[in-house]
């Protein structure tokens, strides 16, 4: 299977389209395979979630937005002064401008990668949001993750094994804490954050 190809999780696949084809082509060549599979790992869970709860979703923006969440972490993207979840809610606004999405279709894009790093938002809030607020805090600190089959879990990890990414992540962090003690990620590195990614049963899945 070509890294650009989704494998389908539990009967769940990913949008088709160019946005949707595009984010995953941009994601492949820029984040390395781990951060790549979370990315995707993201996605699956906050889909399966909705679709548990039987939350309808603008799958589109919810998929391209988990694909980009975290490329501000890598060094081409990665800001000297901004938060990197703020440098990702920018690096959103320039790719979808390129694929010719409408202003506010472009901040709402922006405005989910940069609330993944808030406090939690509702579904009746934002259901977008709230997707890639429940996918990346499951696969990163384990949290919520009780919510989820564990042959779910399997059948996730199996599809895109984890390749030592809470280290990884881990590192990341504490880089990102380090160069800017203000940022959201310092908060949590400060509170004890770091030991619950480690921890995170995913790496038992």
């Amino acid at each position: 299977m070509s890294r650009h190809e989704v494998t389908r999780v539990a009967g769940i696949g990913a949008p088709g389209g160019r946005a949707a084809e595009a984010a995953l082509l941009v994601c492949a060549e820029y984040a390395d395979t781990a951060l790549y599979h979370h990315s995707l790992r993201s996605y699956f869970f906050g889909a399966a979630w909705a679709r548990e709860h039987g939350y309808d979703y603008d799958s589109e923006l919810f998929f391209v937005s988990a694909l980009l969440h975290d490329l501000s972490l890598t060094p081409p993207f990665d800001s000297h002064a901004l938060p990197f979840e703020e440098a990702g809610g920018h690096l959103a606004r320039v790719f979808t401008a390129g694929l010719g999405w409408p202003d506010a279709r472009r901040d709402r894009a922006a405005e989910l990668i940069v609330l993944h790093m808030r406090d939690d938002v509702t579904p009746q809030e934002d259901i977008e949001s709230r997707l890639l607020q429940v996918g990346t805090s499951a696969d990163v600190s384990g949290t919520g993750l009780e919510a989820f089959d564990v042959s779910f879990r399997r059948e996730l990890v199996g599809a895109y094994p984890r390749l030592g990414f809470a280290e990884a992540f881990v590192g990341h962090f504490r880089d990102q804490a380090e160069r800017k003690p203000g940022c959201a990620a310092a908060e949590l590195v400060a509170g004890g954050w770091a030991k619950r990614a480690l921890d995170n049963g995913l790496d038992r899945a």
